[in-house]
């Protein structure tokens, strides 16, 4: 069995409070110019170095990182969300029901996911809430199909049928009995999502179709930075290591979940 990923979960908690609380610690704004500062590499000063009107860079992406992990959080959850009620639905009533599923995602996979993405941005103002509902948009349809795979195996088992035979309400047999055995490939899809929420957003906004001024994220400060990436690496090294360890990390906790369903499977069998 694999070990807690311990590092991943402390990386996870570090950039957290950081994002979120940091500012208590380290005062310096945001958003405060300096012409004296451009482009300064890190130091006892400034530890991330400075942009190229001056910013401090570590106070930038604090700040950033508090957008970006509300969008990855916000649009997973809700994918996730979306996809097991989908899912578990298609998978409970099947006939008709999961035809119509089958077609819905079908239609959304017929199209490249991130061409999805660019598609809708391009027709509404990007903001954090309306990237969150635009990456939950096409997010939700891996989880979906396999929570819907599940639930097909959970139909097949013979106290559903018993419940099915009772007349018990359809509802009762879904919050009751699916969502309790459908909860661990929840996490394992939420924790995935988290990562490739973070990695969609910053992708957009590195495009110059994600988060608009005065907010920032880690992918406008890494879009900032490709610049001046020959002479100030750190404009751009700062938030794409921000980015690579926490995508990393929620993949990490991820497989660690998975890993542990899988035995409680073997084990049950």
């Amino acid at each position: 069995m694999r070990k807690i990923p311990f590092f991943s979960i402390i990386i996870l908690v570090l950039i957290l409070f950081l994002s979120f609380f940091g500012n208590f610690l380290y005062t310096t704004s945001a958003n405060d110019l300096s012409v004296s500062n451009i482009l300064l590499p890190p130091s006892h000063v400034h530890p991330f170095g400075t942009d190229r009107l001056g910013r401090d860079l570590l106070a930038r992406v604090m700040q950033g990182g508090q957008v970006s992990f509300i969008i990855g959080v916000g649009s997973a959850l809700i994918a996730t969300m979306v996809g097991l009620m989908a899912g578990a639905t298609a998978g409970f009533l099947q006939g008709k029901t999961d035809k119509i599923f089958v077609i819905a995602v079908d239609l959304f996979l017929t199209f490249p996911t991130f061409f999805l993405l660019l598609t809708l941005v391009s027709y509404v103002k990007a903001s954090v809430f309306v990237l969150i509902v635009v990456i939950s948009i096409t997010g939700w349809m891996t989880t979906a199909r396999l929570i819907r795979s599940q639930s097909f195996e959970i139909s097949n088992q013979s106290f559903i049928k018993i419940l099915k035979i009772a007349k018990v309400s359809r509802l009762k047999i879904l919050l009751k009995y699916y969502l309790p055995l459908l909860a661990p490939l929840f996490l394992i899809s939420f924790t995935f999502g988290v990562g490739g929420s973070i990695l969609a957003e910053s992708g957009l906004s590195f495009l110059g179709l994600g988060i608009s001024a005065p907010q920032i994220s880690w992918g406008t400060i890494l879009s900032e930075g490709k610049e001046v990436l020959d002479i100030a690496w750190w404009v751009s090294f700062f938030p794409g290591l921000m980015i690579f360890l926490v995508t990393l990390s929620f993949m990490s906790l991820s497989d660690y979940l998975q890993a542990l369903t899988n035995k409680k499977e073997k084990n049950s069998v």
